[in-house]
């Protein structure tokens, strides 16, 4: 599926390089020349995943990885951290600012798709296109398509959203605040009874295939999607 990716990186030709590829692929890119561009950029909307150059005019790369792991607001977004240093030590100080791969200049544009799409796939996997299924239910993320024990369930694209989030963390308690940051995004301000609106409506398009029980409310802290109907 289609991510926000912000690139950081002070060298124009590299950047052009990354970010052309990256929309091609289908991916919204943001560019940043330093760290204090990636910051205003960050506050201005939360990207997916975060393309991080080692060395930066001013703040380095380490430096703002250790920032932005230090946030509650951006602590969780996927980094990968691209330098030329290709000794252990760097590779070990690199992940230990907070990176979540990295990646040896010079990289081809198809070792850079695969490991954004390998560190989507276990930082954020709602962002992917793999498809999934839990006791019978069935979310295809390409064709948009749910079915229930093979019957094909309609849904809106919010309630899609909400469900391919909840099936992609199951059996994890998420409060309403949360499911509006992950869902609808963070700069969205929506009261959190929208949530209780939107789970409503996605329980009931579940109903024809008894999936519906699969949507748990856990009182006093939002909800639950469990992997196992309720006998």
């Amino acid at each position: 599926m289609a991510s926000t990716i912000l690139v950081v990186e002070d060298e124009p030709a590299i950047q052009e390089l990354i970010s052309v590829n990256l929309s091609f692929a289908g991916h919204k890119v943001l560019r940043a020349l330093d760290a204090e561009q990636a910051k205003i950029l960050i506050n201005a909307e939360l990207p997916d995943l975060i393309l991080l150059d080692w060395m930066l005019p001013g703040a380095s790369g380490l430096s703002l990885a250790r920032s932005l792991r230090s946030d509650e607001r951006t602590k969780g977004i996927p980094i990968i951290m691209l330098t030329a240093k290709s000794a252990e030590e760097d590779k070990v100080e690199g992940l230990e600012s907070g990176a979540d791969d990295y990646i040896t200049k010079p990289f081809s544009p198809k070792e850079l798709m695969a490991r954004i799409k390998a560190v989507l796939r276990r930082r954020a996997p709602q962002l992917t296109d793999d498809e999934i299924e839990i006791a019978g239910l069935k979310l295809d993320p390409v064709s948009h398509r749910i079915t229930g024990n093979g019957n094909n369930l309609p849904l809106g694209p919010t309630e899609f959203r909400l469900l391919h989030f909840f099936m992609t963390h199951p059996e994890r308690v998420f409060t309403r605040s949360q499911l509006l940051d992950q869902v609808w995004g963070d700069h969205v301000f929506l009261e959190e009874r929208t949530v209780d609106v939107h789970i409503r409506r996605l329980r009931k398009a579940l109903e024809p295939s008894d999936h519906h029980g699969l949507i748990e409310t856990v009182r006093g802290s939002g909800y639950r999607f469990t992997t196992r109907l309720p006998q």
